[in-house]
């Protein structure tokens, strides 16, 4: 059963969002701020994390940095207030892989972490391999040479898309729908901060991922 954390401030929104959580059949723990939550995650594992931006104690924002910076590798969804583009960015560039605005629709969130959950399910092949670089699909662990890396869900799955598309040039809006698998609104621009984290990460490869101006981009 897959573990769901959802951390919010107002009382009423854990409320509602439980109740969904429940009756979707997730096993599911409620935080009513980011310290919390940050301590809830150093002992137990969960599969998708659903933060508030504006908190006590501590923000979404900073959790979501924290977590990152620890290697937590669970899908994390921002909620927010906030409406402004650059708000958005910082969101995806501390390692958020989803966003929805305030006020949401809990039924919404409940299919997007369905859809999420759905990506990150292990493909047939047990393992797949470029140059240098080893990918192992059902414990979703990667090796350059003899030395694993730690990629979150999206950069994992990115790169594992980039193998399996080997050579060829995908755009943003293919990367969108096959990584995604939803509208963003058509700002891509989230697809370039996470080619650009997993651009760092490999960088000790012989593999890149090279920008194909105005189309894409292709591992070489």
């Amino acid at each position: 059963m897959n573990k769901i954390l959802f951390v919010d401030d107002e009382l009423n929104i854990r409320r509602l969002v439980a109740y969904d959580l429940k009756q979707a059949g997730y096993d599911y723990t409620l935080c009513e701020n980011g310290e919390e939550a940050y301590q809830v995650c150093l002992k137990e594992h969960y599969d998708v994390i659903i933060v508030d931006w504006m908190m006590p104690l501590m923000d979404g924002l900073t959790l979501v940095k924290k977590l990152r910076s620890n290697h937590n590798p669970a899908i994390i969804l921002m909620l927010t207030a906030k409406a402004g583009e650059d708000s958005l960015l910082e969101a995806f560039e501390a390692g958020v892989d989803d966003y929805m605005h305030k006020p949401f629709s809990s039924r919404e969130l409940i299919v997007r972490i369905k859809a999420h959950l759905a990506r990150v399910q292990p493909i047939n092949n047990s393992s797949l391999n470029y140059q240098d670089i080893k990918v192992q699909i059902n414990s979703r662990s990667v090796f350059i040479l003899e030395n694993e890396i730690l990629l979150t869900k999206l950069e994992f799955d990115l790169l594992a898309l980039f193998i399996q598309e080997n050579h060829k040039v995908l755009s943003r809006d293919q990367l969108l729908n096959k990584i995604w698998g939803f509208d963003y609104d058509g700002d891509t621009r989230i697809v370039d901060i996470h080619v650009f984290n997993l651009r760092q990460k490999i960088k000790t490869s012989k593999v890149e991922i090279k920008s194909s101006r105005g189309i894409g981009y292709q591992l070489v």
